[in-house]
Protein backbone atom coordinates (compact mmCIF):
# COMPACT_ATOMS: atom_id res chain seq x y z
CA UNK A 1 0.00 0.00 0.00
CA UNK A 2 1.28 3.47 -0.55
CA UNK A 3 2.48 6.07 2.27
CA UNK A 4 1.85 9.69 1.88
CA UNK A 5 5.75 9.61 1.72
CA UNK A 6 5.63 7.68 -1.43
CA UNK A 7 2.32 8.25 -3.03
CA UNK A 8 2.55 9.21 -6.72
CA UNK A 9 -1.17 11.05 -6.03
CA UNK A 10 0.12 12.97 -2.25
CA UNK A 11 3.38 14.04 -4.51
CA UNK A 12 1.57 15.02 -7.75
CA UNK A 13 3.77 18.37 -8.18
CA UNK A 14 6.42 15.76 -9.01
CA UNK A 15 4.71 12.90 -10.38
CA UNK A 16 2.69 14.09 -13.16
CA UNK A 17 3.68 15.84 -16.32
CA UNK A 18 1.09 18.71 -16.28
CA UNK A 19 -0.96 19.93 -13.61
CA UNK A 20 -4.15 21.17 -15.44
CA UNK A 21 -6.20 22.24 -12.80
CA UNK A 22 -6.60 22.71 -8.89
CA UNK A 23 -9.38 23.61 -6.76
CA UNK A 24 -9.47 23.46 -3.26
CA UNK A 25 -9.12 20.37 -2.15
CA UNK A 26 -9.20 18.51 -5.36
CA UNK A 27 -6.37 18.78 -7.95
CA UNK A 28 -6.39 17.14 -11.95
CA UNK A 29 -3.66 16.15 -13.07
CA UNK A 30 -2.37 14.77 -16.93
CA UNK A 31 0.37 12.98 -18.18
CA UNK A 32 1.22 12.64 -22.13
CA UNK A 33 -0.43 9.61 -23.64
CA UNK A 34 -0.45 8.81 -27.65
CA UNK A 35 -3.43 6.33 -26.87
CA UNK A 36 -5.97 7.69 -24.57
CA UNK A 37 -5.29 11.55 -26.09
CA UNK A 38 -6.95 13.82 -23.77
CA UNK A 39 -6.82 11.75 -20.52
CA UNK A 40 -6.74 12.70 -17.21
CA UNK A 41 -7.37 12.48 -12.96
CA UNK A 42 -9.19 14.13 -10.62
CA UNK A 43 -7.53 13.33 -7.65
CA UNK A 44 -8.11 14.73 -3.66
CA UNK A 45 -4.89 16.38 -1.70
CA UNK A 46 -4.95 14.76 1.11
CA UNK A 47 -4.89 11.19 0.98
CA UNK A 48 -7.53 8.88 0.51
CA UNK A 49 -7.37 4.95 -0.65
CA UNK A 50 -10.45 5.17 -2.37
CA UNK A 51 -13.77 7.41 -2.83
CA UNK A 52 -15.62 5.96 -0.33
CA UNK A 53 -13.20 8.18 1.85
CA UNK A 54 -13.96 11.41 0.25
CA UNK A 55 -15.40 13.94 2.30
CA UNK A 56 -18.56 15.91 1.50
CA UNK A 57 -16.33 19.12 0.44
CA UNK A 58 -14.26 16.54 -1.70
CA UNK A 59 -16.89 15.24 -3.70
CA UNK A 60 -18.44 18.71 -3.73
CA UNK A 61 -14.66 20.05 -5.26
CA UNK A 62 -14.69 17.27 -7.78
CA UNK A 63 -18.10 17.78 -9.66
CA UNK A 64 -16.57 21.47 -10.06
CA UNK A 65 -13.30 20.13 -11.35
CA UNK A 66 -15.17 17.76 -13.66
CA UNK A 67 -17.03 21.10 -15.06
CA UNK A 68 -14.12 22.71 -15.45
CA UNK A 69 -12.17 20.11 -17.19
CA UNK A 70 -15.10 18.45 -19.59
CA UNK A 71 -15.02 22.73 -21.29
CA UNK A 72 -11.53 22.22 -21.08
CA UNK A 73 -11.55 19.00 -23.15
CA UNK A 74 -14.30 19.98 -25.14
CA UNK A 75 -12.48 22.66 -26.67
CA UNK A 76 -9.17 21.65 -26.85
CA UNK A 77 -9.76 18.06 -28.48
CA UNK A 78 -13.52 17.82 -29.28
CA UNK A 79 -13.91 14.29 -28.10
CA UNK A 80 -17.50 12.57 -28.85
CA UNK A 81 -17.80 10.86 -25.61
CA UNK A 82 -16.18 10.22 -22.51
CA UNK A 83 -15.75 7.58 -19.80
CA UNK A 84 -15.34 8.53 -16.37
CA UNK A 85 -14.64 5.84 -13.35
CA UNK A 86 -12.76 4.75 -10.46
CA UNK A 87 -10.70 1.24 -9.90
CA UNK A 88 -11.37 0.38 -6.11
CA UNK A 89 -9.56 -2.55 -4.67
CA UNK A 90 -7.07 -4.71 -6.43
CA UNK A 91 -9.14 -6.59 -7.78
CA UNK A 92 -11.25 -3.75 -9.50
CA UNK A 93 -7.85 -2.60 -11.32
CA UNK A 94 -6.34 -0.36 -8.46
CA UNK A 95 -3.16 -0.53 -8.22
CA UNK A 96 -1.97 3.30 -6.79
CA UNK A 97 -3.70 3.54 -3.63
CA UNK A 98 -4.97 6.98 -3.80
CA UNK A 99 -8.66 7.48 -5.36
CA UNK A 100 -8.02 8.99 -8.66
CA UNK A 101 -11.18 10.20 -11.04
CA UNK A 102 -9.94 8.50 -14.40
CA UNK A 103 -11.62 11.02 -17.26
CA UNK A 104 -11.36 9.42 -20.93
CA UNK A 105 -12.16 11.33 -23.55
CA UNK A 106 -13.63 8.95 -26.24
CA UNK A 107 -13.52 9.64 -30.38
CA UNK A 108 -15.34 8.16 -33.14
CA UNK A 109 -12.93 6.75 -34.79
CA UNK A 110 -11.01 5.03 -32.49
CA UNK A 111 -11.40 0.84 -32.84
CA UNK A 112 -13.19 0.65 -29.65
CA UNK A 113 -15.61 3.03 -30.55
CA UNK A 114 -18.97 2.85 -28.34
CA UNK A 115 -17.17 -0.14 -26.56
CA UNK A 116 -17.98 1.41 -22.37
CA UNK A 117 -17.00 0.01 -18.80
CA UNK A 118 -19.69 -2.59 -19.11
CA UNK A 119 -18.62 -4.22 -22.31
CA UNK A 120 -15.21 -5.34 -20.83
CA UNK A 121 -16.92 -6.76 -18.07
CA UNK A 122 -19.75 -8.42 -19.53
CA UNK A 123 -17.34 -10.78 -21.24
CA UNK A 124 -18.42 -14.63 -20.92
CA UNK A 125 -14.79 -15.08 -20.50
CA UNK A 126 -15.84 -12.77 -17.33
CA UNK A 127 -18.25 -14.92 -15.63
CA UNK A 128 -17.64 -16.40 -12.37
CA UNK A 129 -17.04 -19.64 -12.21
CA UNK A 130 -17.70 -20.67 -8.14
CA UNK A 131 -21.16 -19.08 -7.44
Amino acid sequence: MDTKDNCKCCNYLTNFQYVLFEYESVVCVADDNDILIGSCYIIPKAHKETPFDLSEREWIDTKKLIDITKNYLDTKYKPNGYNLGWNIGEVGGQFVFHSHLHIVPRYKDEPFAGKGIRYWLMQEENRRRNI
